[in-house]
């Protein structure tokens, strides 16, 4: 068997458990959409970027000064399309910039810093560890704790109860997939890490779907709480989903769309892919993808008008980014809000990690009505609040 019939065969095998479950799925998702009223659905668009401005293809890391010129011209894309795409509520496009503690550069952060003080994307937490052997609890909690604190006291990033007090909160992706040693040992090696993420301030994980990697598990298309003893690997394996009326136990797990995309045919037959909801240069955002990631129906139990569509993306790979930040996001941005206003099948909405995570807490306490009225409900930007308490504006 060659290398590339082992990697396929591994693949497979490792999609069994979700794919079993697909068609389940797709069949009540289906049933319940036939039961639910026709109003005009809200989607909730996050973007959650793996922020990697040292990422080189070789494996190297590029130094520091190249680093900084990456991130200029990231920064000065950000702004252009941020002032040229607004959503149904006015505000501007913008990605949330998961940056790995592990690669934390003072000069780096301070200029992200000032990217989110514009509102053009908020900073939260991204880790690869356990890379070359496995990491062990206790360096995986001092790794998150250090630089949550650095985030929240040196640059003002993340976030904290709407009251202003207790310790900053964070929303998350794992570096490699491997959340909760869920790559069977591999990229990671703390069974406990989901205990980890909660008490060190973590209120939603952001770093699914993985497919076709080892580390996707069979739940899918949800946002839910982990299921299972948080001491144990993969406790997100199963959960239940949030829903109205219930609050849940944090981190929540946000997934991105997993779905089949069968719009390629080959000699006039159907050939489907999988539609990852992974931003690429290969397969960017467009109207027809939009309204695949919608059926989807990722929401909260009993608010099914409020759908969120978390997509993801590595914004330091060069061959991407025009489709991530450029000129073929911002056109397809436009035509999917043209799109929307026309037909009335949806509005658009643009969301971190964290007033995604705002909306659905106000969707548990039984709010209604637009989801953009609810982005600071429950956490807010450390940020906001030093520029506020500086001006003598707070309170």
């Amino acid at each position: 068997m060659s290398f590339a019939d082992q990697s396929l065969t591994s693949k497979l095998k490792h999609s069994l458990p979700w794919l079993a479950r697909y068609p389940f799925w797709r069949a009540r998702s289906a049933l319940r959409s036939f039961k639910e009223s026709g109003d005009t659905r809200h989607l909730i668009l996050i973007i959650a970027n793996h922020f990697e401005p040292s990422w080189n293809e070789s494996g190297e890391l590029f130094d520091l000064s190249t680093q900084l010129s990456r991130l200029d011209r990231w920064c000065e894309k950000a702004r252009k399309i941020g002032e040229a795409v607004r959503d149904a509520d006015g505000t501007p496009f913008r990605h949330t910039n998961f940056y790995p503690a592990e690669q934390y550069h003072q000069k780096l952060l301070a200029k992200m810093a000032e990217l989110q003080a514009e509102g053009l994307g908020e900073v939260e937490v991204h880790l690869h560890h356990g890379v070359e052997r496995p990491d062990d609890a206790a360096n995986t909690r001092r790794v998150l704790t250090e630089f949550r604190d650095l985030l929240a006291e040196e640059h003002q990033c993340l976030s904290r109860e709407n009251n202003g007090t207790g310790e900053p909160r964070y929303a998350f992706v794992h570096g490699n997939w491997a959340l909760a040693n869920s790559s069977d040992g591999l990229y990671c090696g703390v069974d406990s890490e989901m205990r980890i993420l909660a008490e060190t301030g973590c209120y939603a994980d952001f770093t699914l779907p993985s497919a076709p990697d080892r580390s996707q598990v069979s739940r899918i298309n949800a946002i839910y709480e982990c299921g299972r003893d948080m001491d144990r690997a993969r406790p997100h394996a199963s959960g239940q989903s949030l829903r109205v009326g219930r609050a849940p136990t944090t981190p929540v797990i946000f997934t991105g769309p997993l779905v089949f995309d069968w719009s390629r045919r080959r000699h006039g037959l159907p050939f489907p892919r999988i539609d990852t909801s992974a931003l690429t240069a290969n397969y960017p955002l467009t109207v027809k993808r939009m309204r695949r990631w919608a059926r989807a129906r990722i929401h909260v139990e009993g608010r099914p008008e409020w759908v969120f569509v978390k997509l993801y993306c590595h914004g330091f790979f060069d061959f991407d980014q025009d489709a991530l930040i450029g000129e073929t996001m911002r056109q397809g941005l436009e035509e999917t809000i043209e799109y929307g206003e026309r037909t009335g099948e949806f509005k658009l909405h643009f969301a971190s990690a964290r007033e995604a995570f705002n909306i659905a807490v106000a969707a548990l306490d039984g709010k209604q009505g637009e989801p953009g009225l609810f982005r600071d409900y429950r956490l807010h930007p450390i940020m906001a609040d030093t520029m506020a308490c500086a001006t003598g504006t707070r309170g």
